[in-house]
């Protein structure tokens, strides 16, 4: 397709934290006596920090709560989440991902990163990845979730490319539902790719390669 550009997506594709943020959900749910189990967690996958806060709240049947209170609890699971992410080391970077975006760099591709966490910057510094990649669109500059196409859109733009020259590299379905969105094909794996949420749907990240 002539791509000059990949966008990544960072939980589940890049790195996985996905059971820092079911602990660090858990304990709040916890606190405030709301059910909450994997399945749950899995509808998480992709959203904002805030909207995930109202998906768990669905089980919530206690005093209503004021939005500095849903602030509050929010930011409660975001710093437990960066308790457990401080762990993190370049050694949490699987060899093949690093090896993939080495490849991909050394054909000449612009990479990027697209991604609804607002903790982007700090787990890329803890992987060893700051400073690595050419853009970073992640929830700190935007102000709509997946399946919105915002996060990819303004990688692009960042970029400088329109969206038919960047493809995307997501695990979630709302990811390749948001990259459609934005005139983006997608390249999937994990739980995405099961679905055949993709243009392409990967066994493996290194299957870029063959794709690019």
């Amino acid at each position: 397709m002539g791509y000059q550009a990949i966008i990544f997506d960072l939980d589940g594709v890049l790195c996985h934290t996905d059971e820092y943020h079911y602990q660090a959900w858990k304990a709040m749910a916890d606190g405030l006596g709301v059910y909450f189990d994997p399945e749950i967690n899995n509808r998480l996958r992709g959203v904002s920090r805030m909207d995930s806060l109202e998906i768990i709240l669905e089980q919530y049947n206690g005093p209503e709560l004021n939005q500095a209170e849903k602030l509050a609890l929010a930011e409660k699971k975001n710093e437990l989440y960066r308790q457990s992410l401080a762990q993190m080391t370049p050694d949490d970077l699987s060899g093949e991902v690093k090896r993939t975006l080495d490849a991909l760099r050394g054909r000449g591709l612009r990479l990027a990163i697209g991604s609804s966490s607002k903790n982007t910057p700090f787990i890329l510094e803890r992987l060893g990845l700051g400073g690595f990649f050419d853009a970073v669109s992640d929830g700190n500059n935007i102000t709509r979730s997946k399946p919105d196409p915002e996060v990819f859109l303004k990688a692009a733009e960042f970029l400088g490319l329109p969206s038919g020259d960047c493809l995307v590299v997501e695990d979630a379905v709302s990811g390749a539902q948001a990259a459609h969105a934005g005139g983006f094909r997608a390249a999937c794996v994990g739980d995405a790719a099961k679905a055949g949420a993709g243009d392409y749907n990967l066994d493996r990240i290194s299957e870029l390669l063959d794709v690019v």
